[in-house]
């Protein structure tokens, strides 16, 4: 789906990211990050926040059946902030493409994009991907053109591995989907709604925390 030099760039900032994360990985991983993309209220007393991959089917599995009621009943009445992190899994160039084409919609359209591409993972065979993801960015504003050239974007690639790579390395994330809440790791992750709605629940009646010191972005 990316041009080989592009996915090779992606490819190349994640060598490492594994072996590294551990031994790097202080605390919690911080509220914010100047690239992060959120829902919600900035204020919210409770901070969600997701790691995830667009070719991951458990990720999948977890927007269609846990997100979606959670999104409803929490962010959009402003009770809780919710930020995605971007992950690579294989295949990792399905992945960025699918992260890439989300930010090159523009930050209205993002979560729009993410949603339909995780839902569009059942319809995935070798070789009609692409049209899936053309589809997806046309019904989101992106024209063929921009859609080929989203795809051929070397430094965007470079950064949605870079975002990837510093998610493994800095906040000891290696499997796909991990939640925070409140920089907290749920463990196990939440499997239906009502064990979502526990742990927010939780977080919410728990004394107020001061937030964790942002990061600089740029890897």
């Amino acid at each position: 789906m990316l041009n080989r030099r592009t996915l090779a760039i992606a490819i190349a900032a994640l060598v490492g990211a594994g072996a590294a994360g551990a031994a790097m990985a202080a605390g919690p991983p911080p509220a914010s990050l100047p690239d992060d993309m959120s829902l919600g209220n900035p204020k919210a007393k409770v901070q969600v926040i997701e790691y995830a991959s667009m070719a991951c089917p458990h990720c999948g599995h977890f927007n269609e059946a846990v997100f979606a009621p959670f999104k409803a009943k929490w962010v959009d009445t402003g009770k809780v902030r919710y930020t995605l992190r971007e992950m690579l899994t294989e295949p990792v160039n399905v992945a960025a493409a699918g992260f890439m084409i989300a930010r090159c919609a523009g930050p209205a359209k993002y979560f729009t994009v993410v949603d339909q591409v995780f839902r569009s993972q059942a319809k995935w065979t070798e070789g009609n991907i692409k049209p899936i993801f053309k589809d997806i960015a046309a019904a989101n504003g992106v024209d063929e053109a921009h859609f080929t050239a989203c795809l051929s974007d070397e430094a965007a690639a470079e950064a949605v591995a870079g975002r990837a790579k510093r998610a493994a390395e800095e906040d000891d994330v290696h499997s796909t989907p991990t939640l925070f809440v409140n920089g907290k790791r749920l463990d196990p992750l939440p499997q239906t709604p009502a064990e979502m709605d526990a742990a927010i629940e939780a977080a919410l009646k728990a004394p107020a925390k001061g937030p964790a010191p942002a990061k600089k972005g740029g890897h």
